[in-house]
Formats: structure tokens, sequence, C-alpha cells
């Protein structure tokens, strides 16, 4: 792959911050700085940084860091002026003498960073990918915040006096949250009865509350993704969920550059580990881990209900294989099927 000083002969580095960015432009050739500034964090400061680029012959491109958060905004506004932009996910701090820092120098980090990369990342679709994202993050928070409330109210239940603990032992999560919600006080409760049942009410009530807030994110992404892909549906094992965070992490055909690619960014693609005589490779940690999950999950479920997985499982066994290394070889074909199923397919919108 050419690398990025081939290409053009500008490179701004933008290092983002909530409220200002400030941007270096390098040349590419030799990586020498010409100038920095910084602006605001909003549209006219966007606006500013694009005549200021603009007074600098030459085809260039944008090297940001944090296209999907300080960045965000940025990155949009370039996009919609047909400029080229590309992401740096986690650029490599340079050791700084004396403990040099500043917002100039890690733009010019930035920007030397893209140069010195023979892979660049392109920033994340805005639009559909970007509505699900939204609703995923919002789901995802709703969920934690339920299920902590699950846990506090078991915990409530297990140390809570004879009157009420009699009365909510053995019952179901779904059963305890019903009758815990319904919960009145009685005279004849001490104060740490009645302090108990009203903290169980509270508690039922909030996770009520959060599953039905839950149940609203699922049914908004299960329509954006009949919307936009909804041949993912199809296919054993995805549902709206997992289909949803496959399609964030993947965001728009050629982002990633092949089915390879796609297994590194979800961390199903094992790292070589080999040295003199010992041929091995290791588990991949790294990656998006949300999509890794969906992967596992994927794999899981077509273990337990698919019948072709199955077969191909038992094959596997008979061949010496522990069920570890089964899992992980499907985690990586099941990374390769739906690439090649979301690269292939032309029904994209971006917007």
């Amino acid at each position: 792959m050419a690398m990025l000083a081939d290409t053009v002969e500008l490179v701004i580095g933008v290092d983002t911050h909530k409220d200002t960015h400030t941007a270096a432009v390098v040349v590419a050739a030799t990586g020498a700085v010409i100038v920095q500034t910084t602006v605001a964090a909003a549209p006219a400061g966007y606006r500013q940084l694009l005549a200021w680029a603009d007074h600098h012959s030459g085809l260039r491109v944008w090297a940001i860091e944090g296209t999907g958060g300080y960045g965000a905004g940025l990155t949009r506004f370039l996009a919609t002026h047909q400029e080229q932009v590309v992401e740096l996910d986690r650029p490599k701090r340079a050791a700084r003498r004396h403990g040099a820092k500043s917002d100039p120098l890690d733009a010019t980090r930035a920007a030397r960073e893209a140069l010195g990369r023979d892979r660049l990342a392109q920033p994340r679709a805005a639009g559909q990918r970007a509505a699900l994202s939204v609703r995923l993050a919002a789901r995802r928070s709703a969920v934690q915040a339920a299920t902590d409330a699950q846990r506090q109210l078991h915990a409530l239940v297990t140390a809570a006096p004879d009157a009420l603990r009699g009365r909510l032992r053995g019952l179901t999560t779904h059963q305890l949250i019903t009758t815990c919600g319904r919960l009145r006080q009685r005279a004849d409760w001490d104060i740490e009865t009645s302090a108990t049942a009203v903290s169980l009410r509270t508690l039922a009530r909030r996770i009520q509350l959060l599953n039905r807030e839950i149940a609203d994110h699922t049914r908004a992404i299960t329509a954006l993704v009949r919307a936009w892909r909804p041949e993912l549906l199809t296919r054993t094992g995805v549902g709206p969920i997992v289909a949803a965070i496959v399609l964030c992490a993947w965001s728009h055909p050629g982002r990633c550059p092949s089915d390879a690619a796609f297994a590194m960014l979800g961390g199903a693609a094992p790292i070589p580990a080999s040295s003199g005589q010992t041929v091995r490779v290791r588990l991949n940690r790294s990656g998006d881990r949300q999509l890794n999950q969906a992967l596992h999950l994927i794999v899981l479920t077509r273990l337990r209900y698919d019948p072709a997985t199955r077969a191909h499982a038992t094959r596997r066994r008979a061949q010496g294989k522990t069920n570890r290394e089964i899992r992980r070889c499907l985690v990586r074909y099941v990374a390769r099927q739906l690439y090649r199923l979301l690269e292939t397919n032309p029904a994209f919108d971006p917007t």
C-alpha cells in the first residue's frame, strides 16, 4: 500500500479538545511544520480552520484524533466540503524531552504519525450508523443500570426483616420486581421494615422504568437495522442488537480493506507468536470488544441451534481440536462471512 507521502503534499494534523482544536500543517515530503493555529470547536471555528488551510496550496489530507469524539463535528464539516480525512485512533506519543507537551506539538505529532503509517483508518460514517451507535450506547447504559438495580434489590431482600423476607423469598426476578413495585406501608411495621419496603419499591419501579426504556431502544434499533441492512437478520445467530453492533463497527464499504482487517478490528484474528522451532499463535485481546463479543455470541448460538455448525464442531473435535480452538476458528469464519455479506451487497445509503 502506498504511503501517505506518495499521494499528498500536505498533512494537516488536528489535536481535538472539547472547546478548541489545534491544527498544524506539515509538508508530506519532509515532515517540516509550516504553520500552526488554534480555533474554537464550533461551526465558526471549523469555517475559520478551512479558510486557514486554503491559504496553503497543495493536495492535502486531514489527520484527526478522535473523529468519533471531540473531533466528530469537525469531521462532519470537512466531509460536507469534500475534504479527505483520516482517523488516528491511538497515535504513538514520542518521548518528550523535559516533559514537553502542548496542543501544537500534539497536532504536529498527529500529522507525522499519519505520514509514518502504511494503513490509515477512515472516519466512521454518519447517518444511519451514527443513529445506531447512539441508540446502542443509550440501551447499553440502561441495561447496566437495570442490572445493578436488580442486584441491589436481591441484596436488600436477603437482609430484609422477616416480615418482608418471608414474603419475597423464592420469587423469580420478574416476580420480585412486580411484587416490590406494589409494596405498601403497614401501620404495624417498625422503622427498619418501613424503610426497607420504601427502598425495595423505589428500586423495583426504577427497574420497570429502565426495562421500558430498553424495550424502546430495542424497537428503534430493530427498525433501523431492517431499514438499512435487513439481510443481516437472515443469518443464524444474528439478532437486531448483534446486527447493530456489527454495522457500527463496519460503518461503510471500503472502511475495512479486507475480511482479515475486519477480523482484526473485532479481535478475531489470531496474533502470530512463533519463535525458533515453536510455531503458535496467541489470542488477540485488542480491537473493538463489542464487535468481538457479538461475534462470539453468534458462534455460541450456532453451536447450539445450527446443525451445520454442530457437525463441523464434532468433526473438528475428532481431529483433536479443543472446544476453545473450535470457537476461535468459528469466530474468524463468522467475521469473514459477515464482512463479505456487507461488502458485496450494494444496498448502502450513507445518509
